[in-house]
């Protein structure tokens, strides 16, 4: 009982997680009229990488008895170090391409299901990079979220529209998943708050390195964008990972995925209630028509179904035996 109590915690925490994530889409758009891309990334990045710092203090402080304890933790500190590294690089490259592309298409829905497209190609990455057989149900949730993406980006007159925006969030995608990758290769040697904190702080870094000669930014243009950097700042940074920890230590892979996947579907509430709230000259551009409305389900359901797990035909017959 306890054990189905604790489950049902981790499903409600994974779903504001999911929350926090989609509803940040909406900031990302609004950030973008106030600073620009790479700047916007150096600042949020930042910002929740700081957030971060008080947990590496108090959540993983431990002692350390004896000689071998403090080799271990000094290896454990120095892969923790280069997995924050080549997780910071991924995650710069994935949310520049994401963030540019958002300020181009200003729309939080496309832009959320375009990039859960990384739940779909991560399966198929492990299948091509580790050897790691892929199951039919993957290939036919590829299938899905193909038909998906190419429904939403159909326009008013049936043609399709893949601009340079759609194009730079679907780089994201496969960005992301690079980025998931390197976190599970080196999820079990390192520590987890840290190695967080420090790959938000490269990734802050580097996307600062690269706004200073590019970009012009001003203290108005970040006090005009403060809003939308705490949200996407310390809530989807910051927050929404220590949530996303914290409730998958309670529910097992393959549902986390799929509940977490509804990030996408939170993206395009967020851009309606956004819309519904303030006035017209600060809404988002919300522009799904009825075929991109069936685009997102047809995504939708083709992320799910390459996350369920069906057994074998040995495990059926074992079952049945």
């Amino acid at each position: 009982m306890k054990k189905n109590h604790k489950g049902l915690w981790g499903v409600f925490i994974l779903l504001a997680t999911a929350m926090i994530w989609g509803f940040s889409f909406v900031g990302q758009v609004l950030g973008s009229d106030s600073l620009p891309p790479f700047g916007f990334n150096g600042l949020r990045f930042l910002l929740g990488g700081v957030t971060m710092l008080p947990l590496c203090f108090f959540a993983e402080k431990g002692k350390v008895a004896n000689q071998k304890e403090r080799e271990a933790h000094r290896k454990k500190t120095r892969m923790t170090l280069v997995a924050a590294l080549m997780a910071g690089v991924a995650l710069f490259g994935a949310s520049a391409l994401q963030q540019c592309g958002i300020s181009l298409i200003r729309d939080p829905g496309k832009a959320g299901f375009i990039t859960g497209l990384y739940t779909v190609l991560t399966p198929i990455a492990y299948w091509l990079i580790f050897k790691k057989r892929s199951s039919w149900n993957t290939w036919l949730g590829c299938v899905l979220a193909a038909v998906g993406l190419y429904l939403i980006c159909l326009k008013e007159n049936f043609q399709p529209h893949v601009g340079p925006g759609e194009l730079l969030i679907f780089g994201g995608a496969f960005m992301w998943t690079a980025h998931i990758l390197v976190v599970d290769y080196f999820s079990e040697a390192v520590n987890a708050f840290r190695f967080s904190a420090l790959q938000y702080l490269v990734s802050g870094g580097l996307s600062l390195l690269v706004s200073l000669p590019l970009e012009t930014l001003t203290l108005e243009g970040i006090k005009n964008g403060f809003g939308a950097l705490f949200v996407c700042g310390v809530l989807s940074v910051g927050i929404a990972f220590t949530l996303q920890t914290i409730g998958q230590r309670m529910v097992s892979p393959a549902p986390a995925a799929i509940i977490m996947s509804t990030e996408a579907v939170f993206a395009i509430v967020g851009g309606v209630l956004w819309n519904l709230l303030v006035p017209t000259h600060m809404q988002v551009d919300q522009t799904l028509s009825w075929v991109g409305v069936m685009g997102c389900g047809a995504m939708l359901l083709g992320i799910i179904m390459s996350q369920l797990t069906f057994p074998s035909r040995k495990e059926k017959q074992d079952l049945l035996s």
